[in-house]
């Protein structure tokens, strides 16, 4: 009984061992093969940094006006008696647009100029007789008195007769019509929208710290959504005073609209051009990374070769024909570094790089997600992002 307790022992201890020498075997095995695997090459798309000429821009968003546009409204009440107008028609100034019932008026119009002219007549016998001696200093003054009175009357009488229709107060285009004939109108009742679409305005705002770089008359260029067409036009007002809650200040443009492409009411992006710089290094902004650390890109640069750095510091000569065979074997033999920078100013798709870069190096700006420090790349700018959007940007 002892002995077959021990061979019972001997053999879990020979089944331990071997299952712990299996696992202890795995574990090197897989740590192994993880530290010789090769590290995958990464395909990213890359630019190449050099100081070049950059036109900065101030980037804000606002909202397009009409130069001139307003909700038309009636001065009096009244029933609509007729419209002169269509939807989307092009008006002159004067025109009527809206004729109210004005039959009343009329008539008592009519009544006022024949009093006015009644006591015109009397004016005309009173000054005769005062001029032959016959009628008297106080007979005229009352027919003077009287004339004055029926005359004006009779103007006020026009001033409400005119008071019937709704003229347009400047050239413009008409929206729809809010009201229809036989319809009741009241003092305030919007009629319709009245637009000058010729010249627009954009209203938007700047931080303060950038007030000091507008002027008026500087040119500024507008996008809406739906048009990837640019509209020019210049800055027109600049609001002296600075809003203490938001701390931005109220900018105003003016844009020429002759296609009549631009709506009021609509969301634009403005950019306000500032003057072109020379020697400035700007990258795409897909290429700057921020993180907690500090903005870094990934540059793509040759590896290190530590045998090649010693044998050089040794005085070791390599024969001619090895050295060209290493040139030609490294020249798609690349690797990813990161390298922290200073960015500046931001316009459109590029950023100011201030320092920590050089002329000359290859910046990634796809792919980063990707990298770490001596990742392998290889370079493949038929797919740029950031090359497709500075393209997109030139040709509007």
């Amino acid at each position: 009984m002892i002995k077959r307790l021990l061979i019972a022992i001997v053999l879990l201890a020979v089944l331990a061992a071997g299952v712990v020498g299996f696992n202890m075997f795995r574990d090197q095995a897989i740590e192994n093969f993880f530290a010789n695997m090769p590290v995958a090459t990464v395909t990213v798309s890359t630019v190449e940094v050099k100081p070049e000429s950059w036109t900065p821009s101030i980037d804000a968003i606002g909202t397009v006006n009409a130069i001139r546009g307003v909700d038309l409204t009636v001065e009096t009440t009244g029933i609509v008696k007729e419209l002169h107008f269509s939807a989307n028609q092009r008006v002159e100034q004067g025109e009527v647009l809206v004729q109210l019932d004005d039959a009343v008026q009329r008539a008592d119009l009519f009544a006022a100029r024949t009093q006015a002219d009644l006591d015109k007549q009397a004016l005309d016998r009173a000054i005769e007789l005062q001029q032959r001696g016959v009628g008297s200093t106080v007979s005229l003054q009352a027919a003077e008195a009287a004339a004055a009175a029926s005359g004006a009357q009779a103007e006020k009488l026009e001033a409400v007769l005119q008071q019937k229709q709704l003229r347009a107060p400047f050239a413009g285009t008409v929206g729809i019509p809010r009201v229809d004939i036989g319809q009741y109108l009241s003092p305030g009742t919007s009629v319709v929208t009245l637009q000058d679409l010729e010249t627009m305005r954009a209203d938007f705002t700047v931080p303060e710290q950038r007030l000091s770089q507008l002027s008026i008359g500087q040119p500024v260029r507008l996008t809406v959504d739906g048009d990837d067409n640019e509209l020019t036009g210049e800055i027109v007002g600049i609001d002296p005073k600075v809003d203490p809650s938001s701390r931005l200040v109220s900018v105003r443009a003016a844009i020429e609209n002759p296609d009549e492409r631009l709506t009021p009411g609509q969301f634009a992006r403005i950019y306000v051009d500032m003057p072109q710089e020379d020697d400035v290094i700007a990258l795409p902004q897909t290429a700057v990374v921020t993180s907690l650390y500090g903005d870094y890109v990934y540059v793509a640069r040759k590896p290190e070769a530590e045998g090649d750095e010693q044998a050089e510091a040794e005085g070791q000569e390599q024969p001619e024909g090895e050295e060209q065979a290493e040139a030609e074997g490294e020249e798609e033999k690349l690797e990813a570094r990161q390298v922290f920078v200073t960015v500046g100013r931001r316009s459109g798709s590029q950023v100011e790089i201030v320092s920590g870069l050089e002329g000359g190096e290859m910046v990634v700006t796809a792919g980063q997600n990707r990298l770490n420090n001596g990742t392998p790349v290889a370079i493949d700018n038929t797919i740029d992002p950031a090359g497709q959007a500075d393209t997109q940007a030139a040709s509007k």
